[in-house]
């Protein structure tokens, strides 16, 4: 499966990687080894807690390494303003109560709520991919159906 990222998502991710490889992990293994060093491991809460710290950096590691392996990078020049894509900007309206709101179409390692970032695999992801300035669509929420119309469609200023 692809993953899609931003230029700025590529290079945090990047940065989170390299941040362990190079200055995290080294750490947390010098603190191994010198805790190891005062004896008795069975009780030593130092070494016990650096091992698990070691495990958490390792699977991160993993998890980062797979996540770069498939990835396919969306120039801001590449989105629609036609079309809801990846990375477009969306000012949706839900016909019920007249709320106004902007939201953007992500990826998994870049979403954010609080910034109005969701994922192209959530059930508004989904749903949104593909229409156009007018559509309707309706989202399953908790309580039933929510329609919202599609009243624009932008490229971000930053990407």
């Amino acid at each position: 499966m692809v993953n899609y990222l931003s230029p700025q998502g590529l290079k945090l991710l990047s940065q989170e990687l390299k941040k362990l490889l190079e200055t995290e992990r080294p750490q947390v293994v010098r603190a191994v080894s010198e805790a190891a060093a005062q004896g008795d491991r069975s009780e030593n809460a130092e070494y016990i807690y650096g091992k698990k710290r070691l495990r958490e950096i390792d699977r991160r590691i993993r998890h980062l390494k797979k996540r770069l392996e498939n990835i396919q990078v969306v120039q801001k020049e590449e989105i629609s303003t036609e079309v809801v894509r990846f990375g477009a900007l969306i000012t949706i309206e839900n016909t019920d109560n007249g709320k106004i709101q902007e939201i953007q179409i992500m990826g998994p390692d870049e979403f954010d709520p609080t910034k109005g970032r969701i994922t192209h695999q959530s059930p508004m992801g989904r749903t949104l991919l593909g229409k156009k300035v007018g559509d309707l669509v309706a989202v399953k929420g908790p309580e039933g159906n929510i329609e919202y119309e599609v009243l624009k469609i932008k490229r971000p200023k930053e990407f």
